[in-house]
């Protein structure tokens, strides 16, 4: 069973594709790597994305909040930790990442997913028995 708060880390080196004009990460990117990282924190769990498409409910993201610190350049590793703070009505997932040779933060931020029934599309008022089940209470 897992214990809240429960985390998970990748690891990311900058690519070129990923920059803008300025040479820094473009900031749409960011969302990509916390991604990267909740889908880490997923199969972590043992619920990934296609287990959520099985059990018969989609998570969209309902909240995206992002905070810029400082930016990320070409070639720069990154520490994406994804920190999962609540579950029982909503996923709610902490983001934070750190330049792997400094330790210093890049970006932090949070999303906030909610349990939608597919073959309805009704918003759950809690999260299904299959999430709550990976969980100690």
């Amino acid at each position: 069973m897992i214990k809240i708060p429960f985390s998970a880390e990748s690891t990311i080196q900058v690519p070129f594709y990923d920059l803008d004009p300025m040479q820094i990460v473009w900031h749409g990117r960011y969302a990509q790597y916390f991604e990267i990282a909740r889908c880490q924190l997923f199969e972590d769990i043992g619920y990934t994305y296609n287990d959520m498409n099985e059990s018969g409910y989609g998570w969209p993201i309902i909240d995206l909040r992002i905070q810029y610190v400082r930016p990320a350049h070409l070639g720069q590793i990154l520490i994406v930790r994804a920190t999962l703070k609540e579950y029982e009505h909503r996923l709610k997932i902490r983001y934070e990442i750190r330049d792997a040779a400094s330790g210093q933060r890049v970006t932090k931020g949070y999303t906030c997913q909610v349990a939608v029934r597919i073959s309805d599309g009704l918003m759950q008022m809690s999260s299904p028995d299959v999430l709550l089940s990976k969980f100690e209470r």
